[in-house]
Order: C-alpha cells, then structure tokens, then sequence
C-alpha cells in the first residue's frame, strides 16, 4: 500500500492530515504532512521531504507524493524528489491537493501507485463544482454527512 506524503505551504499540508484524522478518528497509516513555511530554506525543506519519503518507503513501498500548487516552492521540491528518484521508493507526484483528493487516495491505497494517481487527478477535478445558490440546502445536515458519504472505504484497511 502506497504511502502519502503531503507537502503544501503552512499550515495546508497538517490541516489536510488533520482532516482525515477527522474523518478515520486517527492519522491513517503511511501519511504524513510536511508544512512549508514562507521563510523556508529549500535545501532543507528537501532534506525533511527525503526524510518523510525514506520514512514511508521504509518496506520497499512506493510513495504518493500530494503537492499544493504547481510552480511553487512545496511543488517544485517534490519534483526534485520525484527526478532524482533512485532508491527503493518509486514515487509519483500530483499537484492541486485537496480534501476529496486526500480522501480518495486513503481510501483506494490497496490498488497500487499507477491506479492511485488516476483516482487522486480524477477525485480532485470531480469535487470542484458550482453549488447552485437557489437550490435548497437540506433541511438538518450531520455536521460529517459528506464524509460519511465517503465510508466505509473498498479498501478497509486503511
């Protein structure tokens, strides 16, 4: 099951994994958060981005690799890991990270890294909708209905 590394500009990357810690009551396994701050200093951004992905490669597994905005600094450090990939770990990138993303790449870890890109690019774009303003919004909503819409996972065990 791959692992997920999530590296986005402060405080995106820990609200996300803070999310799915809301929606599976824990931090799932194999996800991490590197939070890039403003100030930054790339070289060591990249060391602690290495460290996350030597962290969930540690068995041999490949590595989702979730990055916020394309040509950015958290971006443009996951592509330098992405290049110069040549360890054990075989790693993807994806741009453009949001909760749905997040969600969906939890809940289908099981088919593999190819597949689980395919769902990350198509989870994200599908989420991205107009809400119509005249529509009624219904009548008592759980404050979680959208997650529990998420749940179970094919994939139980994540």
């Amino acid at each position: 099951m791959p692992g997920i590394l999530i590296i986005a500009h402060a405080p995106l990357a820990s609200a996300l994994r803070a999310c799915a810690e809301h929606v599976y009551g824990s931090t799932p396994p194999g996800l991490e958060a590197l939070d890039v701050q403003a100030d930054a200093d790339t070289q060591a951004l990249l060391g602690q981005a290495e460290q996350a992905i030597a962290r969930l490669s540690a068995d041999g597994g490949d590595v989702l690799v979730l990055a916020d905005t394309a040509g950015a600094t958290p971006c443009n450090t996951a592509r330098r890991l992405v290049f110069d990939a040549a360890g054990a770990a075989r790693l993807r990138l994806v741009g453009g990270v949001n909760l749905p993303m997040l969600l969906r790449c939890l809940c289908y870890r099981a088919e593999g890294l190819d597949r689980l890109v395919e769902r990350a690019v198509e989870g994200g774009q599908r989420a991205i909708a107009e809400i119509e303003a005249d529509a009624a919004p219904p009548a008592q909503a759980t404050p979680c209905e959208p997650c529990a819409a998420l749940l179970p996972c094919p994939d139980s065990t994540s």
